[in-house]
């Protein structure tokens, strides 16, 4: 029995880790767990099929419509070591944001000015670590072809070590993805299907989007988000405001949408359009003022998306959602289960 998880400085037992793609055993994405944490209330354990159990006529869902690509390649150093450079971030000027690993570690070497040999003749030259960071690069890159051509040819999506194979993208993708552009996915909104989007819309539940292209997501609670673009258009943001005007709920589907919504929001909760870079970091001091209940999936301990859930939740209602969760075996990572918090 587990009492506490202090400031959720849990371990996570590779035991409670999702290896593959739930509906290679379920036959359906809409099949993970969900478990339901509101207020003072005991969590809920369901299925994602269920969802609309849970949502009431008018309530607004927002999903971040951004598609991962494949933006993981191999890369060979000067001196041979074989490497894998993962992009992160586009810039403004065409470079690129990248990471280095080696195996499923972070590669922490690397020098200024070195080339790294990519597959189809290309190569990468690693400018200067950006910022203060001393985990991304920034990057020229020296293809043959345009990006998404070289990539769709030489790319594999990003996988970490619990997933011990490859699957192809479209594993990753959401069933609403539409814009090429986020390198790992905004795996919230993985386990809807048409089928459900089409159930809920009949109840009455409203769905709007927004786009957040996502980076590097895989941070520890010392590193903070990165900039990364988004994308608010002007009917979800009146959607929005129109929904509180109508005392109803708006559900971000994961960390992405709420970090749109909440930087194009007011102190006062009204939303506007907007797009751009957003450096938004979202705390428990700052609050949450757009959304009021967040549909995400579980997060390692450490993790910086657990300061934006407790913002979101507060400790208490989170602690008891992780507890909850622990206990009855619920599965991380992008292919696991899934939480639905209603503060």
């Amino acid at each position: 029995m587990i009492d506490s998880i202090p400031t959720l400085g849990f371990v996570l037992d590779p035991d409670h880790e999702a290896h593959q793609p739930p509906e290679v055993a379920a036959g359906r994405r809409d099949q993970v767990r969900l478990l339901v944490s509101a207020g003072d209330t005991e969590p809920v354990h369901t299925r994602f099929d269920a969802l609309g159990d849970h949502l009431c006529p008018g309530d607004l869902v927002v999903v971040n419509t951004s598609a991962q690509i494949s933006a993981a390649l191999s890369a060979v150093r000067p001196d041979g070591t074989a490497l894998e450079l993962r992009l992160s971030t586009p810039m403004p000027d065409g470079r690129w944001l990248a990471e280095l690993r080696l195996g499923s570690e972070r590669f922490a070497g690397g020098e200024e000015g070195e080339r790294l040999a990519l597959p189809g003749g290309a190569h990468a030259v690693l400018v200067v670590h950006y910022a203060d960071s001393r985990r991304l690069w920034v990057t020229e890159l020296h293809l043959p072809k345009a990006l998404d051509r070289y990539l769709a040819e030489h790319g594999q999506p990003i996988r970490y070590g619990y997933v011990d194979r490859q699957w192809p993208l479209e594993a990753y993708r959401n069933v609403y993805a539409l814009e090429p552009g986020s390198v790992e996915p905004p795996s919230a909104g993985r386990p809807f299907t048409r089928d459900l989007l089409t159930r809920l819309v009949a109840k009455g539940v409203l769905v709007a989007p927004i786009v957040l292209h996502t980076g590097v997501s895989s941070l520890e609670r010392d590193e903070r988000p990165y900039p990364e673009w988004y994308r608010v258009p002007a009917s979800t943001a009146n959607l929005v405001n129109a929904v509180h005007d109508w005392d109803r709920r708006v559900i971000a589907v994961g960390t992405t949408v709420a970090r749109a919504l909440e930087t194009t929001t007011s102190a006062d909760g009204t939303v506007a359009p907007g797009e751009g870079w957003t450096s938004l970091v979202i705390t428990p001091e700052r609050g949450m003022h757009a959304i009021d209940g967040l549909i995400t999936g579980l997060h390692e301990p450490r993790a910086s998306h657990l300061d934006l859930l407790e913002a979101s939740a507060g400790e208490q209602l989170l602690e008891r959602s992780y507890l909850a969760a622990l206990e009855h075996c619920y599965l991380w990572h992008e292919f696991g289960d899934s939480q639905l918090i209603l503060p």
